[in-house]
């Protein structure tokens, strides 16, 4: 479950089980969780169409975020990384991570390549313990 833009895999937990793993996982790593957003709630909500859970996690290294935004103030615009936790119409969980180093790569400046790198780091480390 890799693409451009991201990597993750499928997970033998439940929903909501995948959720909590993926939460201690990151905090073990020095992430917290800035934001959540229920996406099949606001759907149902908003439009009223059910959906498989699919949730999105604002993942927030607060020293790798801060030595980015030191390299370059805008560079909240990109920030914080994004976690999806979702299942699909079969029941299958997936988590999916963000890929720090492509979005990075619209900066071209090596102090955030560095910062990128190590983020990725930790994000695969948090899909390895899964």
């Amino acid at each position: 479950m890799n693409n451009q833009y991201g990597f993750g895999k499928t997970v033998s937990y439940s929903f909501d089980a995948a959720l909590e793993k993926v939460t201690q996982a990151l905090q073990k790593e020095g992430f917290g969780i800035l934001t959540e957003i229920d996406t099949a709630a606001t759907i149902k909500k908003k439009l009223n169409i059910d959906m498989p859970p699919y949730r999105i996690l604002g993942a927030c290294n607060p020293q790798l975020a801060h030595a980015a935004l030191e390299a370059d103030p805008s560079i909240g615009l990109l920030l914080p990384c994004n976690v999806v936790v979702r299942m699909d119409d079969k029941d299958k969980v997936f988590v999916e991570f963000m890929d720090p180093k492509v979005l990075m790569q619209l900066v071209n400046d090596a102090s955030i390549e560095k910062v990128a790198n190590e983020v990725r780091q930790r994000l695969e480390r948090v899909m390895n313990a899964l």
